[in-house]
């Protein structure tokens, strides 16, 4: 499996000739989602789902199917229909070749004050794990961990308490587009010493093979 970190949330997913895209939002690039045969979005927050940017996928190749809470379907449904299904936790389906399992319900706490929207996120192929904007860990082993490394919601003990938890094989950085290149090193070093796994970032447009 060949996975390219595209810019704050958004992945992409290769084997076999087919692709999945994972939460290609606002932060993400323009054609993020161009090419996919299947999306996952964990949520609605506008740096993970862009209506026009699916809307771009979907129209480009016609057998592109989007999997995605219902809060996010809504907004889809009618334009694609037969094409955007609704997903929950709990839930398994086989989207591009790629097997998911889908874990999580909520959002994490921005504020008290802030009422929390439904996430889930993505375990894909039994290996690779999405957990959108919350702190899921999966009732079982992840190999890699798209760790969320710096957001509203977050500090820094808190991520690495998340990694120590799930305790991966390696930990990639997503939602970084609001960490400056002068913390990076920061949370580089706490991450890495503190986390229990193997911890690296990569730049947008890079790719490793898993």
């Amino acid at each position: 499996m060949r996975l390219t970190k595209k810019s704050h949330a958004c992945i992409r997913l290769e084997k076999y000739g087919q692709t999945l895209v994972i939460d290609p939002g606002g932060f993400s690039e323009e054609d993020a989602a161009v090419g996919a045969d299947a999306v996952l979005v964990t949520h609605e927050h506008p740096d993970h789902f862009n209506e026009g940017r699916l809307r771009t996928a979907l129209e480009a190749n016609p057998d592109a199917v989007v999997w995605t809470l219902r809060s996010v379907a809504e907004k889809l449904s009618a334009a694609f229909p037969g094409r955007v299904r609704t997903v929950g936790h709990g839930d398994t389906f086989t989207a591009a070749g790629f097997d998911v399992q889908v874990h999580g319900e909520l959002h994490a706490v921005i504020h008290p004050e802030i009422p929390r929207i439904t996430n889930i996120g993505f375990l894909v192929d039994g290996s690779v794990f999405h957990p959108g904007d919350a702190l899921t860990v999966p009732a079982q082993v992840v190999e890699t961990l798209m760790l969320p490394v710096m957001a509203p919601w977050s500090k820094v003990s808190e991520v690495i308490e998340y990694v120590r938890e799930v305790k991966p094989r390696r930990a990639i950085d997503v939602h970084d587009a609001l960490l400056t290149d002068l913390a990076r090193p920061i949370y580089d070093t706490h991450i890495g010493n503190l986390g229990g796994a193997e911890h690296s970032r990569l730049a947008p447009g890079e790719t490793t093979e898993l």
